[in-house]
């Protein structure tokens, strides 16, 4: 399924990923996410979510066109639609993780996490945690075992013995 695909069906009413009974886990930026359903199980791959961006200014969020102070404005519709789709998503999860990158006004799991406290109480109480982490870098298996630890969920079987 592609984004556009995915982004519709969020509006009219569909989830982008099944999260019900499970942890959610949201590595987000200002330009796509990605969300992850946490069940224990292996083999979890993330749904993409990307921010719409009909004027193309997403791309640079240091320095737009009419706000030379920088920043993302949340007031922008693409902003709140993307926010919204989000949300949306996220409704049906037990316990969430956000993960972000960038501090203060470029950390868009911040921006997230303050919107859902703001219009969707309930979910925000099930944030566990919002971690700062390089998630351009991050690999999918790597953001299932942060999740599994944040979770308390147990790790994956070895068929090694630990050398401790």
């Amino acid at each position: 399924m592609t984004d556009s695909r995915k982004h519709d069906a969020s509006a009219q009413g569909q989830p982008l990923v099944n999260l019900a009974g499970k942890c959610a886990v949201v590595v987000a930026d200002f330009n796509h996410a990605r969300i992850y359903a946490i069940d224990g199980s292996a083999g979890t791959s993330p749904e993409k979510v990307v921010a719409p961006d009909p004027r193309g200014v997403n791309h640079n969020i240091y320095h737009h066109h009419g706000n030379p102070a920088g920043g993302f404005d949340i007031d922008k519709p693409e902003t709140l639609e993307y926010l919204k789709t989000l949300s949306h998503a996220l409704v049906p999860a037990d316990r969430i993780l956000l993960l972000g990158h960038g501090g203060g006004k470029a950390n868009f799991s911040h921006m997230l996490e303050s919107y859902l406290e703001k219009h969707h109480r309930d979910v925000a109480a099930r944030i566990v945690a919002n971690v700062r982490a390089d998630i351009d870098d991050l690999t999918d298996a790597e953001v299932v075992r942060i999740a599994e630890t944040s979770f308390g969920i147990s790790g994956p079987k070895r068929s090694f013995p630990p050398t401790r």
